[in-house]
């Protein structure tokens, strides 16, 4: 069995994609929120979603991981 199964399933949900592709950006978590029409706890709740799935501390450390696995560009 080859070691990279992980990537059947994308690392991050549509969603979660479109906040980080925001966030590195330098958008606000209020910009983010009016930009793709949820309430700014949904998009915390995304970005502490995916610093969960990645097992980091913060918003910062998420970013940096992403783009380490492909997941983002910057």
């Amino acid at each position: 069995m080859k070691g990279n199964d992980q990537h059947a399933k994308p690392l991050l949900t549509n969603r979660e994609r479109e906040v980080f592709e925001l966030l590195v950006q330098d958008k606000t978590t209020k910009e983010i929120a009016k930009q793709l029409f949820i309430s700014e706890k949904t998009v915390r709740n995304h970005i502490s979603n995916v610093i969960q799935k990645l097992g980091v501390k913060g918003r910062s450390q998420a970013v940096v991981e992403l783009v380490r696995l492909g997941e983002l560009k910057i």
